[in-house]
């Protein structure tokens, strides 16, 4: 069997999975038990954990596509374990991807891992960067609000022109690997192409087309799983120009 995914790593994966659904259902009765001496009516209650239930749907379907994008290089087991407990697909692809590099080795995610010491260092990498946040963010969080509580009390304008600025810059990271990516020129579809632009204007139009939904119909359930479907969405579509464009279009690439 593969070690990637053994008997070990499957256990390993399991007993996380035990540990963080543990850790919701503790909170979840305490949050009940509150709720309760607070004189919250009953159906309120059962209102508010179905909807809530519901709303966790949407950001599940964009972690399967993750596992589904790392497991190429990864197997399922690795990517399953990081994205149970925190984690998206821009970071954990970054991390991984500069883990292979130390390496030496190219081609990035996309191939298999045969070597167990770089599969231990990806994990190790993936995994410590991942914690600096949970480490940084209470210590360093609470000054830096304080800090633009000053600011955006000075001026309100500030909150608006810094929270479009963040949204922004993290929007034109992802436009900007779409449309001007280097990729590794060995993997056909890696850098930016025809495929890259195709699924950035799929998930942009779609992404409209679930709002205007959202909004001619009053679906506010739509509003939610309007970038899910349009990640999932985008991803079909790509494929499917993929087999029906000739290959030399549909994988033309002008930064590979």
């Amino acid at each position: 069997m593969d070690f990637k995914e053994d008997k070990f790593m499957i256990a390993l994966a399991m007993g996380i999975v035990l540990l963080v659904i543990s850790q919701a259902v503790f909170f979840l009765i305490r949050a009940i038990k509150r709720a309760k001496k607070l004189g919250i009516e009953k159906a309120t209650i059962k209102n508010t954990i179905v909807s809530s239930s519901l709303f966790t749907i949407a950001p599940a379907i964009g972690i399967v596509a993750t596992v589904l994008t790392l497991s190429a290089g990864l197997g399922y087991v690795l990517p399953w374990i990081r994205l149970t407990v925190i984690g998206n697909i821009s970071y954990e692809v970054t991390a991984a991807t500069n883990a292979i590099e130390a390496y030496g080795l190219s081609g990035g995610i996309a191939n298999e891992i045969t070597n167990p010491e770089v599969f231990a260092t990806i994990a190790w990498v993936m995994t410590l960067g991942s914690i600096m946040p949970l480490i940084l963010i209470p210590i360093l969080l609470k000054k830096v609000q304080s800090k633009i509580g000053k600011t955006v009390s000075k001026n309100n304008a500030w909150a608006s022109v810094m929270s479009a600025a963040a949204f922004i810059g993290l929007i034109a990271a992802f436009v900007a690997r779409a449309i001007a990516g280097k990729g590794e020129a060995s993997i056909r579809g890696d850098g930016a192409g025809i495929l890259s632009v195709a699924a950035l204007v799929f998930s942009v139009v779609l992404m409209l087309i679930f709002q205007k939904l959202a909004n001619a119909k009053k679906w506010k359930w739509l509003e939610s799983f309007s970038m899910p479907f349009s990640m999932i969405g985008a991803m079909g579509l790509v494929m499917l120009l993929a087999q029906v464009l000739p290959q030399n279009i549909a994988f033309l690439e002008w930064r590979g």
